[in-house]
This record gives C-alpha cells, structure tokens and sequence, in this order.
C-alpha cells in the first residue's frame, strides 16, 4: 500500500487578471493557513513567509483560522479581494474537500490560482509507547481483536491525515473510530496521551517527538524509507494484508 504524500501548496487570489507591477508588495501580506499553529502547513507557511518579507520588505503577517478540514480558511481568501494581498497556504486537503464538503462556499477549481509548491513530505504513522505496539503488523492485529475500540485521530475531515488513515483502514480491513481534531498538534497531544490509539502525522511534526521516546514509529507513506527515520519501514500492502 503507498499512501499519497502530504503535499503543500500555495494557493491565492481569485482568477481574475492582476497586475503585479514594481510596486507590488505596497503594503502587508496576509498568509491564511486554515490549520492550527504548530501543523506542518504553518510551519511551511511561516518560514517562507518570513522569506518572503525579507525579500519585498514588506511584513509577512500569517493568519491561522482552523476547522472544516482547511475549508474555512480557503473560504475567507475566496471571500477576499482579489489583489494579490491575501495568500492560502494549504495541504493536500486542497485538492480532497471539494469531494468530500457538499456546500462549499467557493469553487476550488474557479476561485484561486495556484501559484507554486512549496514542499513535500511523508506522513509517519505513529502510537505512543503505552499502546505496546511495535509494527503495522501488531497494530493492525490489535485493531482486528478489538473492532470499534481503536480510534485514529487526524488534523479535521478532509486533510491529508484523515485521507491517508481511511486508505490504511481500507487496505487492513479493520474497523476503528475516526476522530477529527482542528489541526495536527492536537491530533498529537491526544495520540502521546493515549486517547487516541494512532495517528498519521506529518513526519516534520513528528519527529521530535519521536526521537524524545514520546512517540512510536511504526511506518513511512512514502515508497522508500525517510532519512529523518531511516529505522522505520514503508508502508506496503504486505504489511496490511
């Protein structure tokens, strides 16, 4: 089984002609990231914003509105003027809401132009010690004694999270409790407090927590091993088997 990667982009502006001159930026630049502080995407979106102002000298401000698995923040830059002064900092759950959220307020397709991708990067399928699960195949086990009694945690309905632990549940054929949180760090403070059984992270997320011993890595969604964690195995359909 390859899980998708959690790929970030930025997304921006109506699309309708703009003129971006010499004199663009003029003032502030707001950055919508519709996932909490501390997420993959803000990291992303603060250390390019930080770039950024240094590069036009102008402030980069980024503001994060959480919820709705990324569809409030997009709905706030669709709602703005089309200027070029407020820009969206999104995951993959860009491009999965519009299948998954009837209603949208705005056209993913219509409303926004993509400008650039910004990274890439696997999510790590993690536990915390106390589950005394060492390998996907332990978990996997676990989860088929105990139907309905795991959950796995995710940064809202629609990330790249909740995509990629549905795509595993579907592969192992197990049943457990999806359980939606506003962004990545609380999906993550659940997980090491042992309220939520396991959680696929961002690996950037992550990682500190698992080189402190405060998380188990169990496996990578990318086909090749990750080099922050050379110890930890892809993710395959053997494993899910």
């Amino acid at each position: 089984m390859k899980l998708r990667f959690a790929a970030t982009l930025v997304a921006a502006w109506f699309c309708v002609p703009l003129a971006m001159g010499q004199g663009y930026p003029s003032k502030p630049v707001h950055v919508i990231v519709p996932f909490t502080a501390g997420s993959a995407t803000d990291i992303l979106a603060r250390s390019f914003g930080q770039k950024l102002s240094e590069m036009w000298g102008q402030p980069v401000v980024v503001d994060n509105r959480p919820g709705a698995g990324g569809t409030i923040g997009a709905g706030i830059v669709a709602k703005s003027a089309p200027d070029g002064y407020t820009l969206l900092v999104h995951s993959a759950a860009y491009a999965y809401n519009p299948s998954i959220y009837s209603g949208l307020s705005y056209d993913t397709a219509t409303d926004f132009v993509e400008i650039v991708p910004l990274a890439g990067q696997p999510n790590v399928l993690i536990v915390a010690p106390s589950l005394g699960v060492k390998s996907v195949k332990e978990l996997i086990a676990l989860a088929k004694q105990k139907p309905g009694q795991l959950n796995v945690g995710s940064a809202g309905t629609g990330s790249g999270t909740h995509i990629n632990a549905e795509k595993f549940k579907l592969a192992a054929g197990i049943d457990v409790v999806h359980v939606p949180y506003k962004g990545t760090p609380e999906a993550l403070n659940d997980t090491m407090a042992g309220r939520v059984s396991y959680f696929f992270s961002p690996i950037s997320a992550a990682l500190p927590n698992v080189r402190e011993g405060k998380l188990v890595a169990l496996g990578v969604s990318t086909s090749k091993r990750s080099s922050a964690l050379p110890d930890v195995p892809t993710i395959s359909r053997r494993h899910a088997a």
